[in-house]
């Protein structure tokens, strides 16, 4: 089996991952999770303190967003097509949460319990089944044991 050449396009970037971005988006996805479930129960303690006007964007998930995003993107210039399915997966999932965090400012508006983020989560198994199929046929796990 041939493998592609090491393309050195970012410099200190790609020779500071050494081919192990499909470890770093696993790492970011799980992160990702993490600042979801978070952000959902910062949103309904702000809606049962405050009320509706108080609920605002959590910055730490959406910087886990941007980082993936960023991530992503930079997948794509190591793999052309599975970065470019990474990154579709990936803006999905951002587009996704964009739309989740209004829908929970719908129901506080009309005094609804806010529900989990049903389809951003959706998404997010998404984006892990994929990225955890990379870092198993890629090879770059056997390099980390």
């Amino acid at each position: 089996m041939q493998t592609e050449p090491f393309v050195n396009l970012f410099g200190p970037l790609d020779t500071a991952l050494q081919g192990q971005i499909e470890i770093v988006l696993l790492a970011l996805v799980l992160v990702n999770m993490v600042t979801r479930f978070l952000a959902q129960r910062r949103y309904v303690d702000q809606y049962e303190d405050d009320g509706v006007d108080a609920i605002t964007r959590w910055i730490p998930h959406e910087a886990t967003n941007l980082v993936l995003v960023l991530a992503s993107f930079y997948f794509l210039t190591v793999q052309q097509h599975g970065g470019m399915v990474m990154s579709v997966l990936v803006v999905g999932m951002v587009i996704t949460d964009f739309f989740e965090f209004e829908s929970r400012k719908v129901e506080a508006r009309r005094d609804l319990p806010l529900d989990r983020p049903k389809a951003a989560i959706g998404a997010w198994v998404l984006a892990l089944l994929y990225v955890l199929f990379q870092v198993a046929f890629t090879g770059s796990i056997d390099s980390l044991i």
